[in-house]
């Protein structure tokens, strides 16, 4: 399958390309920074493109089967749009092409709200001040999800948690949003990316991805992933 992966050069980007190539895909993999990426392959092409930039969007986006966005913004990024831009641009450009599978990446924090069933201290206490951080880019990945779903794609939005570095794809739990769980692997995040694209699940769906094995704790992913939301970095 041809994928063209946004976001490559980001953690969970560059696990999402590695793991795509294993699995012997074509990829071509969009990044700002071709120079910085550190994958190679004979399947692999790395492509200088900005997601902000329609015309650079629409030339990735030609001759492939399916597109994943892993895009992410830091917490207190003044680029509080690049969510519902490299929407619209993406989609666009898989309109004019005839591409029409899209899986992307927001975030649990979307809604809003802590989900049930967390303690009293996660729902008073961390998610308030986490919210309240990324409130600019909670909307504005929300208005994305929006973009997407109003597209004739074949769109799948995938939220994952508080994001950590997990050493091997464990057995992640996918479900409707708003499930009880506090942590995302990486690694979980990529493989859920790669199978939705690849093996067309939960199509016009928004899921959530949860990991429930070897998650740290709550204090240090804060600490650790304070400044970061979505997938892409």
């Amino acid at each position: 399958m041809k994928l063209v992966i946004f976001g490559a050069n980001g953690p969970t980007g560059r696990l999402t390309t590695a793991q795509a190539l294993a699995e012997d895909h074509t990829i071509t993999a969009v990044t700002r920074n071709p120079e910085a990426f550190p994958l190679s392959g004979p399947a692999l092409t790395v492509a200088r493109a900005d997601a902000l930039d329609a015309a650079a969007v629409d030339r990735v986006v030609a001759g492939h089967d399916a597109v994943i966005s892993t895009l992410g913004v830091p917490y207190g990024s003044e680029a509080t749009t690049t969510f519902s831009e490299s929407a619209k641009n993406i989609s666009a450009a898989m309109a004019a092409h005839g591409v029409r599978r899209l899986v992307c990446v927001t975030s649990t924090g979307v809604p809003m709200k802590a989900p049930p069933g967390e303690t009293l201290l996660y729902r008073k206490v961390i998610v308030p001040l986490l919210l309240r951080m990324g409130r600019p880019l909670y909307k504005d990945a929300a208005r994305m999800e929006e973009i997407v779903a109003a597209t004739d794609l074949d769109w799948t939005v995938i939220r994952p948690s508080g994001l950590f570095d997990g050493g091997t794809v464990t057995g992640y739990t996918v479900g409707p949003p708003q499930m009880v769980g506090r942590f995302t692997s990486r690694r979980d995040l990529a493989d859920a990316l790669v199978r939705a694209a690849v093996d067309d699940r939960h199509v016009r769906s928004v899921v959530e991805v949860i990991t429930t094995e070897g998650t740290p704790s709550v204090y240090r992913v804060f600490l650790k992933e304070a400044l970061r939301i979505g997938g892409g970095k």
